[in-house]
């Protein structure tokens, strides 16, 4: 498929062309493949978002143009036309390529969605871990791993956890037998209360029998993507390089959150200005809404929007608190009864998310991020960092506008340590490629499902 693409992109670039131009224009497909091969994008992946495939085909197109067009400077002197026709190349080269694959990625997630296709995954070890994996897959199926059941001898199954709904198949001497009677394909190796000989030979009679394995690695919370492999003899080794919250790296990007917020509001200037004339001429009240939240460090801040609602939200109580509640098992807040208080102004300017854009004055003056988690009322923070594990550690980075959990979907009344999960993984793999990437994939969470910041319901006072 990608040799067709580019083959079409090459015809498309030159029209009528000298039989060298096409042999060029094959080397350009070789130099590309080969590219695209080195960089690994063809190996197994769960999960790959549109923009990091776009991203990974730009850079494979650019280089092999960069090769093609020195190489031909080079062989073919100093002919003023080269450098045109190589460009002309890479540009339709990336357009078809880039068309093509996410067709292709569209077409197969529909699929899965639809589950015509996926791998039977079995699920080596029934503890927290197996139980978390198992309800990640079931919540994801375009992943493509379709889980079966466990395979432990020994299960954690109480009356506090959930066994998601999948059966325990049975322990490590019927693993030939769970493989053959549920079609397994893949199987992924969690904590186990196996002794570690026992894992390992499960694991090499998984590759005798032509099952794909995926290992869940000890002490995971700390693993992120900077991973460097070492050896001491046949023994290997995680070098782990990691970036500091305080450090340089996040100094540059709070700079660069301010300069982009100050270019943002000059800009939308205009906007904003006719949003507050709707806001003030919706109901009586004041144009922006302040309510304080926890930020980087656990300092409060009052964080701005557009007042989208009637009444005063703080004596009506807080309609999510019920669904705070749930997080912690304890009561939160004042649990009232569900009232919708939103003007008419209001009800588009949540949908679009527009009641946000006054933030970008907390980006200014240094409370928040364009890109971290999304931060919390006051009210809600002491017991959920008591209750929700590694809550207080998304306040080792400001807050943002947008965040990881919420491009995920972790948005309104969702799990809040599955949040909790992703605004950590975001802290611990940061960098300024992944923070575009949220950027890039908010505003089509913001037209997908009504807001990328998130909503506890409707009818809530404030976003989440």
């Amino acid at each position: 498929m990608l040799l067709l693409a580019i083959s079409a992109a090459i015809v498309a670039a030159q029209g009528s062309a000298s039989a060298s131009d096409f042999l060029w224009g094959g080397l350009y497909v070789l130099l590309t493949l080969a590219v695209l091969e080195a960089r690994g994008f063809y190996g197994e992946r769960l999960h790959d978002a549109t923009v990091d495939t776009v991203a990974r085909i730009f850079t494979a197109t650019t280089i092999a143009a960069m090769v093609l067009a020195l190489t031909r400077a080079v062989l073919d002197g100093g002919d003023t036309l080269l450098g045109h026709q190589t460009l002309r190349v890479w540009a339709f080269a990336l357009v078809f390529l880039a068309a093509g694959r996410i067709g292709i990625t569209i077409d197969r997630r529909r699929a899965l969605a639809r589950g015509e296709i996926g791998a039977n995954t079995l699920i080596i070890g029934a503890g927290s871990v197996g139980h978390l994996i198992a309800k990640r897959l079931r919540e994801r199926p375009e992943l493509g791993l379709r889980p079966v059941g466990f395979l432990d001898r020994d299960p954690m199954i109480t009356s506090t956890q959930d066994n998601d709904g999948l059966p325990v198949l049975g322990a490590s001497w019927d693993l030939e037998r769970v493989v053959q009677d549920n079609d397994v394909e893949q199987a992924i190796v969690t904590f186990s209360t196996a002794p570690h000989p026992v894992l390992l030979n499960m694991i090499r009679r998984c590759r005798e029998l032509g099952v794909q394995i995926i290992v869940v690695p000890r002490l995971f919370e700390e693993v992120n993507n900077r991973l460097e492999v070492e050896h001491v003899g046949g023994i290997p080794l995680l070098r782990q390089a990691t970036v500091d919250p305080r450090g340089w790296q996040f100094s540059v990007k709070y700079a660069l959150d301010r300069v982009i917020a100050a270019v943002a509001g000059i800009v939308f200037l205009p906007v904003l200005a006719g949003l507050a004339l709707a806001v003030r001429l919706s109901s009586p009240g004041p144009i922006l809404y302040r309510q304080r939240r926890v930020g980087l460090d656990g300092h409060e801040f009052d964080m701005l929007k557009f007042r989208t609602m009637r009444g005063d939200a703080e004596h009506s109580g807080e309609a999510d608190a019920r669904w705070a509640a749930s997080m912690t098992g304890s009561t939160i807040g004042k649990v009232v009864p569900v009232q919708d208080r939103r003007t008419a102004v209001g009800r588009i300017l949540r949908k679009l998310s527009l009641d946000e854009l006054p933030q970008l004055l907390n980006v200014l003056r240094g409370e928040m991020s364009l890109v971290g988690p999304r931060p919390e009322r006051t009210g809600y923070v002491a017991a959920f960092e008591q209750h929700i594990y590694r809550y207080g550690d998304r306040h080792r980075v400001k807050s943002g506008l947008t965040g990881w959990a919420q491009v995920q979907g972790l948005r309104g009344e969702t799990s809040l340590s599955d949040r909790v999960e992703w605004d950590n993984y975001y802290i611990e793999n940061w960098s300024l490629w992944l923070d575009l990437k949220i950027l890039l994939m908010t505003l089509p969470a913001l037209l997908g499902d009504g807001g990328a910041t998130g909503e506890p319901s409707p009818e809530a006072d404030q976003a989440r």
